[in-house]
């Protein structure tokens, strides 16, 4: 992943343990990508669904775009996401197991100015694994402010 980060779901690496990501695109309308040129867009809530051979981002709010000539879509509205038919059977096997969902992580802009997401594969933590992961966090903070000191 190269290129500029619009949006982020840091709930998602709190509340999920991420097996795996995988890069998507997605079907936009102008103004839509407009409003993520200039970053605003919310990730927090989405979620992506496998429908009939056909992945779906449910959700995810892409603000309107105040300037657009002709008028702009819904911003909560499903949108589909691309991947091809291999990626998405591997998705369904993975999905179909128990805890399993597709949540979205990032929204960016890659190399070629094409808008991407960051689909991970994701199983939800329970509240010991997120006392686990704050408890954690915290020590190397403070091991980095232990190192900084001495130096």
């Amino acid at each position: 992943m190269s290129g500029k980060i619009v949006a982020t779901n840091k709930k998602a690496y709190h509340q999920y343990h991420i097996q795996s990501t995988i890069e998507v695109g997605m079907v936009l309308k102008g103004p839509e990508v407009k409003s993520l040129r200039g970053g605003r867009a919310n990730l927090r809530d989405g979620y992506a669904q496998i429908k009939n051979g056909e992945v779906w981002l449910h959700n995810v709010h892409i603000s309107e775009y105040k300037f657009a000539t002709h008028e702009s879509p819904e911003p909560m509205r499903v949108r589909k996401l691309l991947l091809n038919k291999r990626e998405i059977k591997k998705l369904i096997g993975k999905v179909l197991e128990k805890g399993f969902a597709l949540i979205p992580l990032k929204i960016y802009f890659n190399k070629h100015g094409k808008a991407k997401l960051e689909l991970g594969l994701c199983k939800g933590k329970t509240l010991y694994d997120k006392r686990h992961s704050i408890k954690e966090r915290e020590s190397d903070r403070e091991m980095d402010r232990i190192r900084k000191s001495y130096k």
